[in-house]
């Protein structure tokens, strides 16, 4: 884990607001020591959750997506280190291992152009650099006994979370995806739309649910696709749901989990789900926030609850004025899941 750029006391004391009268998470949440390996350091961690960043939008660009979502990472850690620490949820439960240095390759994917073939090619590649990264850190962390809680990004990195959690575990692992797209797209070189079918075609993805899948931006191949393989992958749409009201929010999550849980699985949560929120592929529709907070919280009650992503959310493309508010919003959702994992 070579390639982190450790999140230090320092960065704790610049980002928190401290009020006299008041406990903050950043008075309490840990980081790693500057001296010592990473992997010694999380061992020696009291804390449960491992927070790491991955600020990139490579994946994005790569497939014809809005670069923004390498600026969540910050936005999200302002939010989070100034949350109250209370009986509802601990700061000290936490431990902030910073962010894969991902400067090199943004830069040179700053260059390029995606709808230039070969520009495309060079971003596949760029992908499957941080692959390598995102799946040696997730594996590091879940091997300390920590459960990562990981903020990207592009949702290129499902693929080095599903795979790293793989690794730790020694056999294939399951996931299920509130998302607005299925991520399930044809292996035609790595970028944000296909980090499923890599590792479910590689052997790290079990079984695979898809929540809330929108209709009108699923493709006939992909829905053809997810058919042949259909007792290993799973869908519900948003629209059966909460439009033509076929299918109850509630037994939905019941039927997910219960496909899924009978391997260690990875949460996937795609913020293009939700109406308005600013990201790479915003939605005007879609479930509320408060049915993702229900989601996280349900899903997060299982033993077997491995990781939780959020990816996708890019502060840089929402008004100036309102910014901050991706970075709250993932804040939320970050300890709707911990209050959820740290009951069992």
């Amino acid at each position: 884990m070579e390639n982190i750029i450790r999140f230090t006391e320092n960065d704790l004391s610049k980002y928190t607001q401290h009020r006299s009268g008041e406990v903050k998470f950043g008075e309490r949440i840990h980081t790693i020591q500057s001296s010592g390996s990473i992997a010694e350091n999380l061992k020696n961690s009291d804390a449960q959750f491992v927070v790491l960043g991955i600020p990139e939008d490579i994946g994005v660009r790569a497939n014809f997506g809005r670069a923004g979502a390498s600026s969540a990472w910050e936005s999200a850690i302002k939010a989070i280190v100034n949350l109250q620490h209370n009986k509802f949820c601990k700061g000290s439960n936490m431990l902030i291992l910073g962010q894969i240095d991902t400067s090199k390759e943004m830069e040179e994917a700053s260059t390029l152009n995606a709808a230039v073939k070969e520009d495309r090619k060079k971003l596949s590649e760029l992908v499957k650099v941080i692959d390598k990264e995102v799946s040696h850190s997730i594996c590091q962390i879940i091997n300390a006994g920590k459960i990562p809680v990981v903020i990207g990004g592009g949702h290129n990195n499902a693929y080095g979370n599903i795979k790293g959690t793989a690794l730790a575990k020694g056999r294939p692992v399951n996931a299920i995806n509130f998302d607005a797209h299925s991520d399930f797209r044809i292996l035609e070189g790595r970028h944000s739309g296909n980090g499923f079918s890599y590792a479910f075609e590689e052997g790290f993805l079990k079984k695979y649910f898809i929540f809330g899948l929108h209709e009108n931006y699923t493709s006939k191949a992909v829905m053809e696709n997810i058919k042949k393989l259909s007792d290993r992958v799973k869908y519900n749409t948003y629209e059966q749901i909460a439009v033509r009201k076929e299918k109850s929010l509630s037994d939905e999550l019941g039927h997910a989990l219960g496909f899924i849980e009978d391997e260690p699985f990875g949460i996937e949560i795609d913020l293009d789900a939700l109406p308005n929120i600013a990201s790479s592929a915003i939605t005007p529709t879609g479930f509320s926030i408060e049915k993702v907070r229900q989601f996280i919280n349900y899903f997060g009650k299982s033993r077997q609850a491995s990781y939780l992503h959020i990816c996708e959310g890019a502060p840089s493309l929402d008004n100036e004025k309102n910014n901050h508010l991706t970075g709250k919003l993932i804040a939320y959702l970050i300890t709707d899941f911990m209050k959820a994992r740290a009951a069992d």
